[in-house]
């Protein structure tokens, strides 16, 4: 089946600074796709480039059809949402007599129809970002970009969007491309993941295999492992999850510190032979406190050689 995008060894520079080094990629027909990486990674100039936004200094982009991209700044115009919904495809080419009806289907799928007839500067931050969202659906792009869509929301707003977005974005077009921040956003919306760091994909995968096997100990902390302990000639990386406080655990430590969540806490336990992290069930413990540990997971590579012991 034919990719509905297609990057080949494109490179992009800004300022004369390379930031898109020979990166590939390619997005199957029905497919979501989240792109995740630190902060100056080139997310987000990869996206302005497949939307045609920013030229490449060599490399080719391919799309089978029509691109729509939503900024991560919803700029609505100070009409009604329905007419700002209604603009968006008239701008995009879609005839008259379709739109009314894209228009309510793709308010509806966001929740958003009861804001039809609202004046777009009535609207709340988490409402502007629906009716953004509603315009990049109701379009029909063969290819939607999203950039950040849930960035700068409170965490209640920010989790009812995402799960509103994870149905729709299956049915908005035919292959969907989203930049994110946060990795729970990827794990409830995407089909595969993309790690980029320094203009560069690290890592591709389905997110739950991603998760459970990160190529390099440099993906794996990006993505969570702040447990890390040295056992023999390898370095073990944690989540919270692989860590079990337990009397007859392998590992002695005491301590560090402890975060109270809203169900037990978080605990910091500095060992001799590295730094873990567990979740237990309640914040009983006081920092100082002898306690032992159980690795019930975890990913393990070769100590870097020149490492110290």
């Amino acid at each position: 089946m034919r990719a509905v995008l297609e990057v080949v060894d494109l490179e992009v520079r800004r300022d004369g600074r390379p930031v898109l080094d020979r990166l590939s990629l390619a997005v199957a027909p029905g497919e979501v796709v989240a792109v995740l990486g630190p902060n100056g990674a080139g997310k987000s100039t990869l996206l302005e480039t497949v939307g045609g936004m920013l030229p490449a200094a060599s490399g080719r982009v391919r799309v089978a059809g029509r691109v729509a991209t939503v900024l991560q700044t919803p700029g609505l115009a100070s009409r009604s949402v329905r007419a700002n919904v209604d603009l968006a495809q008239a701008w995009f080419g879609v005839p008259r007599r379709q739109r009314r009806g894209r228009t309510e289907a793709a308010l509806l799928a966001l929740r958003a129809d009861h804001l039809a007839r609202r004046p777009a500067a009535a609207l709340s931050g988490g409402e502007r970002r629906r009716v953004h969202l509603a315009r990049g659906v109701a379009v029909g792009a063969d290819l939607l970009l999203l950039d950040e869509p849930f960035a700068g929301l409170d965490a209640e707003t920010s989790r009812e969007l995402v799960a509103d977005t994870a149905t729709t974005l299956r049915e908005a077009a035919s292959a969907v491309l989203v930049v994110l921040h946060d990795r729970a956003d990827a794990w409830a919306l995407a089909d595969r993941v993309l790690v980029m760091m320094a203009g560069r994909i690290v890592a591709d995968g389905a997110p739950d295999a991603l998760m459970k096997a990160p190529p390099s100990a440099e993906i794996a902390r990006f993505l969570g492992y702040d447990g890390e302990v040295r056992i023999g000639d390898d370095v073990v990386l944690t989540r919270p999850a692989h860590v079990r406080l337990d009397p007859g655990g392998e590992l002695e430590g005491a301590v560090r510190s402890v975060v109270r969540l809203e169900d037990g806490a978080r605990v910091e336990v500095a060992t001799p032979r590295g730094t873990l992290f567990a979740l237990h069930p309640d914040a009983d413990l006081a920092p100082g406190e002898a306690v032992r540990v159980a690795l019930v997971g975890g990913v393990r590579f070769p100590v870097a050689p020149g490492a110290g012991r």
